[in-house]
């Protein structure tokens, strides 16, 4: 293998930066040439090639969001959109890719490879949802829920104050490791998740076993997924029967996915991406890089994307306990 491209597709994560460095600084390292495609599978549809150099990736590794930028593609969702992105790779003579993003990049590498077997793609999960089965933790992930739990711990500030109940909705359309991990962090009264069904009952009864505690503020931490409904109509649904404080919504949004990568995310993209590189040049292709109980393990894209990562049940019992 002489030649090699490195793209991020789906929604960016803190650490996607220092992945593209660790990529393309250890191809060229090991005598490769890598180039950098722009804009996902877009990009690549429309030859948006840029030869990298180490210069290339000077400075980024600290960079929130992703230099390659990122975007989504019907076009490549077509047979006639993954022929022309197959087209401009053997153009640029690229025998192997790295895909950095979620289990949408992963699906798509997937199909096209399945189309295309002479194409070698491994992943690297660079999503902050920490969703993807075979990876302890995903690229973005440490960076979102400190952000979470940095936000948190400012709304309970002024709760405090004014004798509030907030309702803080964090990202997790599908999981809720954001939401319940930086809900233990912050000391939230319940966290609400799109894997365990929610009892509005339930959660009024521990807001009012905390209100006859003399808790002056509460916080409710909820998934975007969660099958209540969300913040907005959680916060209702608990406003109509218990009264007892001021109720406002919070919702963090994409504050989540922004700003500058936490040490183990930078160290990790460091190592997965250098992973990817070694990957490709022993052949592997298919399969995305975990980290398993601090060791490096290939997963095939199959398992990854079809078999979830499960949330802890445990964690769930500690906000129980912990409130």
């Amino acid at each position: 293998m002489k030649t090699i491209a490195v793209f991020t597709s789906g929604g960016d994560a803190p650490g996607m930066n220092a992945c593209i460095r660790a990529v393309v600084r250890s191809a060229i390292h090991f005598g490769l040439d890598v180039y950098g495609i722009k804009r996902g599978y877009e990009g690549m549809i429309k030859g948006e090639f840029k030869k990298m150099s180490a210069n290339s990736v000077s400075g980024i590794i600290q960079t929130g969001g992703t230099i390659l930028r990122s975007a989504r593609s019907d076009a490549f969702r077509t047979p006639e959109g993954r022929q022309k992105a197959y087209e401009q790779l053997k153009k640029k003579g690229i025998e192997g890719i790295v895909a950095i993003g979620g289990d949408g990049t992963f699906t798509g590498a997937q199909v096209f490879m399945q189309e295309y077997p002479d194409l070698a793609i491994v992943g690297c999960p660079g999503t902050i949802d920490n969703d993807l089965y075979g990876t302890d933790f995903t690229i973005g992930y440490d960076t979102a829920i400190n952000t979470a739990m940095n936000a948190i711990d400012n709304i309970k500030d002024t709760a405090n104050a004014h004798d509030r109940l907030f309702f803080v909705e964090v990202m997790g359309r599908d999981a809720g490791f954001i939401a319940l991990s930086s809900g233990i962090a912050s000391g939230a009264e319940a966290v609400m998740v799109p894997e365990s069904k929610t009892s509005i009952d339930k959660l009024i009864q521990t807001l009012e076993e905390n209100f006859q505690k003399k808790k002056n503020a509460s916080i409710v931490v909820v998934a975007e997924g969660d099958d209540a409904g969300g913040a907005f109509q959680v916060a209702e649904a608990v406003k109509k029967r218990f009264s007892r404080y001021e109720i406002k919504v919070c919702i963090l949004g994409h504050l989540q996915r922004g700003g500058r990568p936490t040490c183990m995310d930078r160290v990790r993209a460091s190592r997965m991406g250098i992973a990817a590189v070694k990957a490709l040049m022993e052949g592997q292709k298919g399969v995305m890089i975990g980290e398993w109980h601090r060791s490096i393990k290939y997963v095939p894209f199959e398992k990854a994307i079809k078999h979830n990562a499960e949330l802890n049940p445990t964690l769930l019992e500690m906000v129980k306990i912990l409130a």
